[in-house]
């Protein structure tokens, strides 16, 4: 191995190590993919979640002005092909790799923007936030998986689109409280917090179904090596979607429902048996 080579697998390994501290579910998921995906994946999680963290977290940072620089800096790696900051290093080398478009990665940074300034979202503005922060995560990563087949790209494009916003949506009604309290947000247009009632939850619920469904088909067709680790994901993400709709609207709005490490373990394994069976 030469020097090179040393420091492309050691920016890798940050990443991965980013994915692990940050998301047990979702590291999980990844171990399940062949080798070769396992990486490429961790790079682009890293990239997302510092970019994430800027704008949900660094309160008391000028987070305006770190994102400005993260998105200067992102395009200038891209550019270069090299970054001593090792998650975009990272991420730079998945972007060639796999041809990810940069107007994904834009509207990404671009929805990351919109935190910085929003409170509240109408229609537009809502699907436009929901592209941007995880549609084109899915499809960031639906390009690792297809390693060049862009029919392939094409023909699942629209359910990995799917599969990202049912996850973002469950997100938002999972933190509803905590984007509510700690960060004056609403995701959900024209809702109101403080009349956060079950029939809206409902409406809401329909919603989030609907992209499950759409996505568990373009599941189904993924290539060999990633369909169990994106299955596993959609099982957890159904299954706290379950907790959350058998929950009335009072509890969703002052409790954050998660799935206990049983539940996941016990996920994981029902999920091997039907991946083993085909039947999923």
């Amino acid at each position: 191995m030469n020097h090179i080579e040393l420091f492309d697998n050691t920016c890798f390994e940050c990443s991965s190590l980013i994915t692990r501290r940050y998301s047990t579910s979702f590291s999980m998921g990844i171990r399940l993919f062949h080798k070769r995906f396992r990486a490429p994946i961790c790079g682009i999680y890293g990239f997302v979640r510092f970019a994430d963290e800027i704008v949900d977290t660094f309160h008391s940072f000028p987070k305006e002005e770190l994102l400005r620089r993260f998105r200067e800096d992102t395009y200038k790696a891209i550019d270069e092909r090299i970054s001593l900051n090792p998650v975009l290093h990272a991420f730079q080398q998945v972007v060639h790799r796999y041809g990810i478009d940069l107007d994904l990665i834009e509207a990404f940074l671009h929805s990351m923007e919109m935190d910085l300034t929003n409170s509240a979202y109408d229609p537009e503005g809502y699907d436009e936030y929901i592209y941007g922060s995880a549609e084109v995560v899915g499809l960031m990563c639906l390009r690792v998986f297809c390693e060049g087949d862009n029919e392939r790209f094409q023909r699942l494009k629209d359910p990995a689109k799917r599969l990202g916003a049912a996850f973002q949506k469950i997100n938002f009604l999972r933190d509803i409280k905590s984007d509510f309290d700690e960060r004056g947000r609403i995701y959900f247009p024209g809702v109101d917090f403080n009349q956060f009632t079950n029939e809206v939850k409902r409406d809401i619920e329909a919603d989030i179904k609907s992209d499950f469904d759409a996505a568990l088909e373009g599941i189904r067709r993924l290539p060999e090596g990633t369909r169990f680790g994106v299955y596993l994901a959609y099982k957890y993400y159904t299954h706290l979607f379950a907790k959350i709709k058998n929950a009335p609207a009072q509890r969703i709005a002052q409790e954050r429902f998660r799935l206990s490490d049983k539940r996941k373990v016990y996920l994981l394994f029902s999920s091997a048996v039907r991946h083993g069976l085909n039947f999923l």
